[in-house]
């Protein structure tokens, strides 16, 4: 299959809004963990400190998602670059490979979504215990 240098070029307004969503994610669960510190720092709070785990990791995710799809970016930007320059197989590769990135970084987000899943029902339950 032949790729065209616009192929990868068609990614560029997808990945902006990739980005946004993903900087969002990371606002969002920043400012989650202030007001866990906050509580926690004020009450001890067992749920709070239940919260402690799941944010890290929530934050480790957040951070591969960004990696895989700069990784991703670039080798689109490379793969049209090997088109511009006639290296067709190569741009075809690279191209591919960073699709693959990119199919990563929205795995990660799966994942990093279903942690949040968790960490709300946390709330949920220390919410139906009261």
């Amino acid at each position: 299959m032949d790729i065209t240098i616009t192929t990868p070029a068609l990614l560029f307004p997808a990945i902006s809004v990739l980005f946004l969503a993903y900087t969002n994610r990371f606002l969002a669960i920043a400012s989650r963990i202030r007001e866990q510190h906050n509580l926690f720092n004020k009450t001890q709070s067992p749920v709070a400190k239940k919260q402690i785990e799941s944010l890290r990791l929530r934050i480790r995710f957040i951070i591969a998602m960004q990696l895989l799809a700069v990784i991703g970016i670039i080798g689109c930007i490379l793969s049209m670059a090997q088109i511009f320059y006639g290296l067709q197989n190569y741009g075809s590769i690279t191209f591919g490979i960073s699709m693959v990135f990119i199919v990563l970084s929205l795995l990660a987000s799966v994942s990093e979504l279903l942690i949040s899943t968790k960490a709300l029902n946390i709330e949920l339950e220390d919410m139906e215990a009261r």
